[in-house]
């Protein structure tokens, strides 16, 4: 296994993933996630692919096979009145093929990720996970990741 950024190549195994981390989300949450929708169209997914700003790292089996991806953003907060100006890796989405699970594809593609942050002077590495997601929160905790901050709501 391979873990390098994405190419154009990797859109249709990315896509493939994109619809299982819908499914996760609508399954959860049918009242915000919509059935059978991505997150992104083909031409935003290729749009990121080539953008440095929002890098994308793809777990590409032997013969090229997607076996999962990580989404990253780097975010940094120049001159704001309270937040320093740390720069910071955003992992926007992270998934690994439901059929190829429990191989440390996930862990390789973190620690990765992990890599490229320091490489690039990150202070950070922050990541959001959906509280009905509890594979993924477990995931994340196992690795090493602490709560930063609590979405909360109140359905009306």
């Amino acid at each position: 296994m391979e873990i390098r950024r994405a190419t154009e190549q990797d859109m249709d195994g990315i896509n493939s993933l994109l619809w299982q981390v819908c499914l996760v989300h609508h399954r959860g949450r049918p009242d915000l996630f919509k059935y059978g929708a991505k997150k992104y169209t083909d031409d935003q997914l290729r749009d990121l692919i080539h953008n440095d700003s929002r890098p994308i790292f793809t777990a590409v089996d032997g013969d090229g096979k997607v076996l999962g991806y990580a989404f990253c953003i780097f975010q940094q907060h120049i001159d704001d009145n309270i937040l320093t100006d740390i720069k910071t890796l955003y992992i926007d989405d992270l998934c690994v093929d439901e059929n190829v699970r429990g191989r440390h594809i996930g862990r390789r593609l973190y620690d990765a990720v992990l890599e490229f942050a320091k490489a690039q002077g990150c202070y950070n590495v922050t990541l959001n996970v959906w509280s009905l997601n509890e594979t993924a929160m477990k995931f994340y905790e196992s690795c090493g990741l602490k709560p930063q901050k609590v979405g909360m709501e109140t359905i009306l």
